[in-house]
């Protein structure tokens, strides 16, 4: 059996003329100019117009009303901090308390860091353990008296991404990982999300999670330099290539806006690009799911 580092690409020059590759070029630059044309109209299925999105985290809680076909927020969002006790009944508060100061009372979307299917919630990253077997959408919509649509955090950012992002142009698979405590990821084949897929707990050819050795988190806490960070990032990335010749790597999280130090001392023959909606992907993600799951 082929393993990782027995590839089947062509091993890369040290010079940056892999950076121009044809198949480099064409997907970056579709993915730029969809950068570039954030704000402008782009097609959603589906008839609202505004919807709102709430992404819940381990050290924040944020929420938005979007403007689903410009995939921009409508007003600045609200964040609140998510309490030292995350459980399930003081998470929701805070979730309410985003919900009111917006005054929203119609079906919204919401994330969550970890594993969801059909609104329950199957793992838990970064909040208490008391949320696994907890159904996220039937508690909020009691809660709220509106429907509501749960989703894995980082499928969230990859389905804005894949919609209204630097994916949106990609006719096949795109995998999108955020990078920051862990590794979230999301995986889509023309368009169609694959949920729950959790690369971030991978274990590499090292023997340790793609999450332990990779995540922003371990960078800072280890201070190591951008080229060493970028090495450890080389080995998760190109085990994803080897495991599904992916035809796009968005790379999104808080650290995305620094990609400049890390995406370019990659070498893959992936094409790998900033996420085009920065940190706001998982709630316009939410936003989009709930209003393509209950239209107005």
């Amino acid at each position: 059996m082929r393993s990782p580092g027995a590839c089947r690409w062509p091993a890369r020059s040290t010079s940056p003329s892999w950076w121009r590759w044809p198949r480099w070029s064409r997907y970056c630059c579709v993915a730029l100019a969809r950068t570039a044309r954030i704000g402008q109209a782009s097609g959603v299925a589906t008839t609202n117009e505004i919807g709102f999105g709430i992404d819940i985290g381990g050290s924040g809680i944020k929420g938005a009303p979007v403007d689903l076909r410009r995939g921009e927020f409508t007003e600045e969002r609200v964040r609140i901090e998510t309490p030292d006790e995350s459980t399930p009944q003081n998470v929701i508060e805070v979730v309410l308390q985003v919900l009111e100061a917006f005054d929203w009372k119609q079906p919204f979307g919401c994330t969550f860091p970890g594993v969801v299917r059909r609104g329950v919630v199957g793992s838990a990253a970064n909040v208490d353990d008391a949320w696994v077997g907890v159904n996220l959408e039937k508690e909020l919509t009691e809660r709220t008296g509106q429907p509501v649509t749960a989703i894995n955090d980082a499928d969230a950012a990859g389905l804005a991404e894949a919609r209204l992002g630097a994916g949106a142009e990609v006719d096949g698979v795109v995998i999108v990982t955020t990078l920051g405590t862990g590794i979230g990821s999301a995986l889509l084949h023309r368009g169609v999300l694959q949920p729950n897929t959790e690369f971030g707990h991978l274990y590499l050819e090292n023997g340790l999670e793609a999450e332990h050795y990779a995540a922003s988190s371990v960078r800072e806490r280890e201070d190591l330099s951008w080229e060493d960070w970028a090495d450890r990032l080389q080995l998760v990335y190109s085990y994803l290539e080897f495991l599904f010749s992916p035809d796009l790597f968005v790379v999104g999280g808080g650290i995305s806006k620094k990609s400049e130090r890390f995406l370019p001392r990659l070498k893959l023959e992936t094409p790998i690009v900033p996420a085009a909606l920065r940190n706001d992907g998982g709630i316009i993600g939410a936003a989009l799911l709930a209003a393509e799951t209950h239209p107005q």
